[in-house]
């Protein structure tokens, strides 16, 4: 199929005001391009009619398909909350594509979901990436583990100061978050020594909860660290050094009162939900603002709903309101776009428009994020999905 009289946004290189698209018939894009393409024979072809082509949105962060629409704790999968430490707990075994939630995300664009547990426990488990169309997860992955999920702050607090158990304050978190990292360490040196010399060693056993941490520990599986406060934000900083795993800080909501620190460290931010309430204590900084300023700070920075918090479908509300308090408008769509796949690393598949990749597009009346633009379609995987 050839997408033609398209004003391109690919969101790598530079934007082309009259091109076309090619999708090639294994749902990747073939070609790119200013000006006319010649389409082959009974090729389909769609005239943008001077639109805007651009990526698929992608959700850094979110709990689509953990908390069904309009369940209670039925449709509650996201907390496992019966334990502190559940390195062990996967998203894709959790997610349920049938809720309704998934219909209105690529209504609106948001073509890939990054979703996983929430923030009860300290170390909740892995992260999926997903794209937003299908009945079966397991057709839908991207990546999985993209990520694992460790939460500081009020919320783990909260769930076992209820219980009377550990952890209770702020310490007890990153003294059990710690405690399970040195022993999945150790665990993975037994694992070591023995395959070096399996004639002298005993075989270790198996621990699926140690085993889903080796990852974060030998740098190949990155933390989302759900941190709103500045302290708690460093204290994920601190972690990260101690083990030397790479992390995003999640949420952020303090962000822009430390971002030259950020800066600094050279992590990335998913920042948000911003629009909605200040539902509890550490959430008294909350501000639309916190984008622009950790942008305009060089942190590498996506824009997430943390659905259902805000809805998956307002995830492009979300940049636009970010624009609206002062955000360059190219660094905003780049957020929920190319800045968000980098920062779940997706990005060779998803984020961007460019040959290879998947062909999850939209084509938009006018710019993206004005409010007034209407979304006119959207592609997964090359197949017209709106």
């Amino acid at each position: 199929m050839i997408i033609k009289h398209a004003h391109i946004l690919p969101m790598e290189g530079e934007e082309i005001k009259n091109g076309y698209l090619r999708i090639g018939a294994d749902g990747k894009i073939a070609a790119i391009g200013a000006g006319e393409y010649s389409p082959e024979a009974g090729e389909e072809v769609t005239d943008a009619n001077g639109g805007y082509l651009i990526p698929g949105f992608v959700d850094a962060h979110s709990h689509i398909g953990m908390w069904e629409d309009s369940l209670t704790f039925e449709g509650a999968d996201g907390n496992e909350d019966t334990n502190p430490i559940t390195p062990q707990m996967r998203a894709i075994d959790g997610v349920n594509p049938l809720d309704e939630a998934f219909r209105e995300a690529r209504e609106a664009g948001v073509t890939t979901v990054v979703t996983g547990p929430g923030s009860a426990n300290p170390i909740g488990g892995q992260f999926a990436a997903l794209k937003t169309v299908g009945i079966c997860a397991d057709d839908m992955l991207i990546k999985a583990p993209v990520a694992m999920k460790m939460a500081l702050g009020e919320n783990p607090k909260s769930v076992y100061h209820d219980r009377k158990e550990t952890p209770v304050t702020r310490m007890g978190t990153a003294a059990v978050i710690r405690e399970a990292l040195y022993e999945a360490k150790q665990y993975m040196e037994k694992w070591e020594k023995y395959r070096k010399n399996p004639d002298a060693e005993d075989v270790p056993d198996f621990d699926l909860e140690k085993e889903a941490l080796v990852p974060v520990l030998t740098g190949e599986l990155p933390v989302k660290v759900h941190a709103h406060r500045a302290d708690d934000i460093f204290t994920a900083l601190r972690l990260s050094k101690e083990f030397g795993f790479s992390l995003t800080v999640e949420h952020a909501t303090d962000g822009h009162l430390i971002a030259e620190y950020l800066k600094k460290s050279g992590v990335g931010v998913c920042v948000g939900p911003f629009l909605g309430d200040r539902s509890k204590p550490e959430l008294k900084n909350l501000s639309v603002s916190t984008a622009k300023a950790l942008t305009d700070a060089g942190v590498p920075t996506a824009i997430i709903t943390d659905h259902p918090e805000t809805p998956e479908k307002y995830l492009s509300l979300c940049a636009a309101m970010a624009v609206k308090e002062g955000m360059d408008e190219t660094e905003a769509l780049r957020s929920i776009t190319v800045t968000a796949a980098k920062l779940c690393n997706i990005q060779d598949r998803v984020g961007s428009l460019a040959v290879g990749k998947d062909a999850d597009i939209q084509l938009y009346d006018r710019f993206p994020l004005d409010f007034r633009a209407k979304l006119k379609k959207v592609w997964i995987n090359g197949k017209e999905v709106k």
